[in-house]
């Protein structure tokens, strides 16, 4: 694998690019692209540097005329037909495999059997649902874009894995399943429908034009109620190789320690964490590949949102299984190294409190973004970080004390007070060993 390095004096490198013209050594210029970032080089991995094709969206000046035959054309029309189905079918529907139900595909917040029990209660009382949303993918194949707990709910129901609790209209039906109620009960709820909306095939030419599709509706018919966070978005419609990697790592145990989330694979435990539940581990993760080129691809007013999901995009595409590889061994040793130094606090701040000085029990952005960055290009000091361990903590104690303003608040969302930050924690390694 590639040494990762960062050349923080101009002058050096260019006498260390000079050496290797003379020595007639083209391949160590091949193995990396060197980008420019502020302090010194950094080093991507080969074809891991991205191009994004940014579409500026101007204000149109068509006539009436022209929008009118836009509009007859049918062009930005989504094809739709409705479907209802009967609440008993919907066993045998979704074991026939012709509906996609990735629990991932929305977001890891799911239904607690009191919500599962609910909706079944508001079947009983025939209160409208709400229409669950389909795409089709190929022909007669869907992916559930809304409704996926629904769809569970009243799968486990009919299943009889749900058992019936904190109804309220209908308490005496609690601590029953489906196979143990009243028999009008039973024949009530198996007249109930679930009505659907389909966006069918036909409505993508292509699909980098289903993506689009998918992305716009997804985020609209999720605009009201539990929004979704920016991650769950993503994880939803730009679904990946990149992505996966995200995924994966998030459970990294040294992640989940610096940010307080449990390592266990109890699903109660992990809901009720906030990071796990708003996929905010994930997006840790993309934070950190996207940070090594943020610097080049992402313009000066566009929000870190579009940045991610730009970047996000494109790595799917573009990033090969020899370099995913290779991120998931750098993101592995650099959070590694970061928890061997400094422990769970890594992405603590310290902050001023009462005439004192104390340690903010909990992870920050403003710190994680650029320590990673820093720890990232010093794999190859490993030994040298270990043994300078208590030196590197106080000098990032006094630095917090010095420059707390650099840290505070939300400004990790501005690039130039990362690239202060990033060289501030460099400054500090580089001073240390050397």
């Amino acid at each position: 694998m590639p040494v990762v390095c960062l050349f923080s004096d101009w002058k050096i490198l260019k006498t260390f690019a000079q050496v290797l013209t003379l020595l007639a050594m083209p391949l160590l210029v091949a193995e990396f692209d060197q980008i420019k970032a502020e302090g010194g080089y950094m080093s991507l991995f080969p074809k891991e540097k991205l191009t994004f094709t940014h579409h500026e969206e101007a204000a149109d000046s068509m006539s009436d005329e022209d929008i009118n035959e836009k509009y007859v054309k049918g062009e930005v029309r989504i094809v739709t037909e409705q479907a209802r189905y009967p609440l008993k079918t919907i066993v045998s529907m979704l074991d026939s495999g012709d509906y996609e139900l990735q629990p991932d595909f929305q977001r890891r917040h799911r239904w607690y059997d009191s919500k599962k029990s609910q909706l079944i209660e508001s079947f009983i009382m025939n209160v409208p649902i709400p229409p669950i949303f389909l795409y089709e993918d190929s022909p007669s194949h869907y992916e559930v874009m809304d409704g996926l707990q629904r769809l569970t709910a009243i799968y486990e129901f009919y299943t009889d894995k749900l058992v019936l609790e904190g109804l309220e209209k209908w308490s005496e039906l609690n601590g029953r399943r489906y196979s143990q109620l009243p028999e009008q009960i039973t024949k009530g709820i198996d007249r109930r429908y679930l009505s659907s909306i389909i966006l069918l095939y036909e409505t993508a030419k292509d699909e980098k034009e289903a993506q689009k599709l998918k992305q716009m509706v997804f985020e609209r018919i999720n605009s009201g109620g539990v929004r979704l966070t920016p991650q769950e978005s993503r994880n939803a419609i730009l679904r990946g190789p990149l992505n996966d990697l995200c995924c994966k790592l998030s459970r990294n145990k040294y992640l989940c320690r610096t940010w307080g989330i449990p390592e266990t694979d109890d699903e109660e435990s992990l809901f009720e964490n906030k990071h796990y539940r708003e996929m905010k581990d994930v997006e840790l993760v993309l934070r950190f590949f996207a940070t090594r080129q943020r610097r080049q691809l992402m313009r000066s007013r566009e929000s870190l949102k579009h940045y991610l999901d730009q970047f996000l995009r494109y790595g799917n595409q573009e990033f090969s299984q020899e370099l995913l590889e290779k991120l998931e061994d750098l993101f592995s040793q650099t959070i590694s190294l970061v928890y061997g130094t400094f422990g769970e606090k890594a992405f603590w701040l310290r902050r001023p409190w009462n005439d004192g000085w104390h340690w903010e029990r909990r992870a920050r952005m403003t710190v994680y973004d650029p320590l990673m960055y820093v720890f990232s290009q010093h794999l190859g000091n490993k030994k040298q970080i270990f043994d300078s361990r208590e030196k590197i903590l106080y000098a990032v104690e006094e630095l917090y004390r010095e420059k707390y303003d650099e840290f505070k608040g939300k400004k990790y969302i501005h690039q130039d007070d990362i690239e202060r930050r990033i060289a501030l924690f460099e400054d500090i390694i580089a001073n240390i060993i050397g």
